[in-house]
């Protein structure tokens, strides 16, 4: 007994102390997570990523295949023949001394048996060493699909991250506004029990609870499908209990509006346009193999085998054959369908060069916007955090003037809703300037 308490003491060390990681600090089914944790987790994780590294693996693969098309090939083949009844033929008498008839002969042996072995590899190709520079080209480029997938990820993430700590920062004003209220209303109660108030003054405060109340239980359902939504982009279970350890200021201090204005965008490095490069030259790839194709085919063979005859099998006699060779195959004449496929794979050659070019001008637009649409977030969120301060402070004394019967419940529960219009205002600007910064960084490959 005393061996057992001793052995589950120490499994329960173990196990408690492995789910205590550095990075994610797991529980059972809890993670937290801070921001730049949960796009690594995500990374490792994500379904779509994932699946962008199967297509590496399987383009790595398809370089392989293409290549062992163009190396020597061994074939081997034996064959064994049983002649239940031997093929009979009339020949001429005359053969056999026996003019004018026709003597039935019987050609072939009882059994035969043959084996042979070939070797073959292609000499010239042109199609195929084409295709082979393609399938390494496709490669290169699932790999970039990785790199944006992964930069897709971290967006993602990225903004579900941001969408749970401001929802919950929303809720606590919420939280907080509430129980100022309700405070209010009880004091508005005592007053109408004193004479001091109108019932209409308490209606008023009633109203103003219930209202705050269901917007808290309409945050705290847009907060859960805000964790939802961060579950599915790390690829966690639905369970998952996700503990996210950043708060605004964290975040606000990542922010740094200056540095980001002065980095350099240089559009050949974005994958976007990386990827349409690869589209391109893709397309010059295929017009080459369609051009490759009007161009002979060479290739050399070699083969040996050996045939046994006989009417028994113990006494068949072998007779060994080899042979090699060249085959050459030249086209000469496909009804014009050729000339088609080449003048169909230059024309896909100039769209993709065409959409190459209106990507990059996309993109030196883009650029322009997202700075200039990050100046502006900035001075709105400065702009608003100013105004909650100022509504704060015009509320604060409203409730004051309330409680001393120098203002109405009509006059305070104006000031409540611009004091809760200005906290909006102040998470959305908020949000749109994280939102803002992370397409900003995106663009300039800083996530």
């Amino acid at each position: 007994m005393k061996n057992n308490r001793i052995f589950n003491c120490l499994l329960l060390f173990f196990i408690t102390g492995g789910l205590l990681s550095a990075q994610t600090q797991s529980q059972g089914s809890e993670l937290r997570l801070s921001l730049k944790e949960a796009q690594n987790y995500a990374i490792q994780n994500n379904k779509t990523v994932i699946a962008a590294r199967q297509d590496i693996a399987a383009s790595r693969v398809a370089i392989w295949e293409t290549i062992s098309s163009a190396l020597p090939s061994v074939d081997a083949s034996g064959s064994f023949t049983d002649n239940l009844k031997l093929m009979t033929t009339l020949l001429p008498g005359d053969f056999f001394g026996k003019p004018g008839e026709k003597v039935p002969v019987t050609f072939g042996s009882q059994f035969n048996s043959g084996g042979s072995v070939q070797a073959s590899m292609l000499l010239f190709n042109a199609p195929l060493y084409v295709g082979i520079e393609t399938t390494k080209l496709a490669n290169k480029l699932s790999e970039k699909n990785l790199v944006k997938s992964e930069q897709d990820t971290r967006e993602s993430v990225s903004t579900a991250y941001f969408l749970i700590i401001v929802s919950e920062e929303s809720l606590r004003i919420l939280e907080g506004n509430m129980a100022n209220l309700k405070e209010t209303l009880k004091s508005t109660r005592s007053m109408y029990a004193a004479g001091m108030a109108e019932g209409t003054d308490v209606d008023q405060m009633v109203s103003n609870v219930t209202m705050v109340e269901n917007a808290r239980s309409s945050m705290q359902r847009n907060i859960e499908l805000n964790y939802n939504l961060l579950r599915f982009q790390l690829g966690v279970a639905p369970e998952t209990n996700i503990i996210i350890t950043e708060t605004l200021e964290s975040l606000t201090q990542m922010i740094n509006v200056d540095a980001l204005m002065s980095q350099e965008f240089d559009h050949r490095q974005n994958v976007n346009y990386q990827l349409l490069e690869g589209q391109e030259q893709l397309s010059a790839l295929n017009l080459k193999t369609q051009k490759a194709l009007v161009l002979p085919t060479l290739s050399g063979f070699y083969t040996y085998g050996t045939n046994g005859m006989g009417d028994k099998v113990r006494e068949l006699q072998w007779f060994p054959n080899s042979m090699t060779g060249l085959q050459i195959t030249v086209p000469i004449f496909a009804s014009g369908q050729r000339y088609s496929k080449i003048k169909k794979a230059q024309i896909n050659l100039d769209k993709a060069k065409t959409t190459k070019d209106m990507v990059t001008e996309q993109l030196l637009l883009q650029e322009k916007q997202l700075r200039y649409n990050l100046v502006n977030a900035n001075q709105q969120y400065i702009s608003q955090k100013d105004n909650v301060e100022v509504s704060k402070r015009v509320y604060a004394s409203m409730e004051n003037k309330y409680r001393q019967g120098m203002a109405s419940s009509l006059d305070l529960t104006q000031a409540n809703q611009l004091y809760l219009q200005s906290e909006t205002n102040y998470v959305t600007a908020l949000l749109n300037l994280l939102q803002t910064k992370i397409a900003l960084d995106k663009l300039l490959n800083n996530i």
